[in-house]
């Protein structure tokens, strides 16, 4: 792996793989893993982060919650992970505790920019290419997209959608702080 590979912010997000969720917290070959389980009743998302939350984490992976800042909060959770169109970042910061990282789903240039004016930690970016895991109604943005987006603010912006190992360098050399998926991390 190129020493700029081994430098980017490397998300997983979770879909029922907690055996590869344990592994990857035990090998350290992720930062952040965020917990996307939309399905799940807030009582069960609980009980599945609190699980996670049990795991040996050498490495001190930062564990997100997709959407739920209340099960985050209450299983002692690194952070959240915010759908676009979300509640504002700002407006959770007086009921989350100091390191809390907050981030946003966004597909356009504004949609960053508002992340950032909001208060948003990071942002997930994309799809920057044709996903891999799921479908979307989405167009994919494009390196050339990417790269305006991560020049335009000074938050970090992770790479999502049809991320590879093969492309995520010219997903770093265009400007991301990193990359995320459900596929890249699959083993």
């Amino acid at each position: 792996m190129s020493e700029t590979l081994l430098q980017m912010i490397r998300c997983v997000i979770t879909n029922r793989a907690l055996g590869s969720v344990a592994g990857l917290l035990l090998a350290g070959g992720v930062d952040w893993v965020q917990i996307r389980e939309k399905e799940l009743s807030a009582r069960e998302l609980m009980e599945l982060v609190q699980r996670v939350m049990a795991m040996p984490n050498p490495y001190s992976v930062k564990i997100l919650v997709n959407s739920r800042v209340d099960v985050a909060i209450a299983a002692g959770a690194g952070g959240v992970h915010l759908p676009s169109g979300s509640i504002a970042a700002r407006e959770w910061r007086s009921i989350t505790p100091s390191g809390f990282l907050i981030g946003v789903s966004c597909h356009s240039l504004d949609d960053v920019l508002r992340a950032e004016t909001e208060g948003a930690d990071y942002v997930l970016f994309g799809p920057v290419f044709a996903p891999i895991s799921k479908t979307s109604d989405l167009a994919p943005r494009g390196l050339k997209e990417l790269a305006r987006v991560s020049r335009a603010v000074k938050i970090p912006v992770l790479a999502l959608g049809g991320i590879t190992w093969e492309n995520s360098s010219a997903c770093i050399e265009a400007g991301a702080a990193g990359v995320a998926g459900i596929s890249l991390f699959k083993t």
